[in-house]
């Protein structure tokens, strides 16, 4: 019952600048991410409420081009409004709990059908890196779960929304990392009210 997120928040894209007039002016859609590494799964990505970590990202993407990923010829982001509607919300128990017997539905099931059960891992080029950025384990777990509630007649996410701790201590033994974020994965396209370009703060 209380899965269903009240009120609008914020989300914010890094992409680029054409792109990012496109969406605000309805001459193109936002298309989801189906890469097998995405974090939340298949959808369309925002970090919540955080413009800067959106830019640094887009920034870092333009400066060190991948194979697989668009041009990016300038960097901007884009701002979202969003009702989350019916979200596998996992910063709560509910959906915390959710996930765990997903996972283990997909081991049972790989194992069963000979299947090669996936790990979290790093790109080749940053291998040492703390935090798995290529989570295999965790998209392949959550889009197996929206295809069994498909399959099962069980309602349908709108959204699936995350807490990740990434990055450097801020300090010694510090329970705080310097990027840590809150990312969504947006199934539903409806949920997205409007796009919009982020305004600089006026002193």
């Amino acid at each position: 019952m209380y899965t269903t997120k009240s009120g609008l928040i914020l989300g914010f894209h890094g992409c680029d600048e054409k792109i990012a007039h496109d969406l605000v002016l309805q001459n193109t859609i936002f298309k989801p991410s189906a890469n097998k590494y995405d974090w939340l799964g298949k959808g369309m990505y925002f970090w919540e409420n955080n413009p800067l970590r959106a830019l640094e990202f887009i920034t870092d993407l333009c400066n060190n081009p991948q194979k697989d990923k668009i041009t990016i010829v300038k960097p901007a982001v884009v701002g979202a409004v969003i009702d989350l509607g019916y979200c596998l919300d996992l910063t709560d128990y509910y959906g915390i709990k959710i996930l765990k017997e997903a996972y283990e539905y997909y081991e049972d099931l790989s194992k069963a059908s000979g299947w090669e059960v996936l790990q979290n891992t790093n790109p080749k080029s940053i291998s040492d890196n703390p935090d798995n950025l290529w989570r295999q384990l965790d998209c392949a777990v959550i889009n197996l779960h929206h295809q069994f509630r498909a399959d099962n007649g069980l309602q349908h996410f709108d959204s699936v929304r995350g807490v990740f701790v990434e990055g450097n201590e801020l300090y010694p033994s510090a329970g705080f990392r310097d990027k840590n974020h809150i990312q969504l994965s947006i199934i539903n396209p409806n949920c997205i009210k409007g796009f919009f370009l982020p305004r600089e703060r006026e002193e």
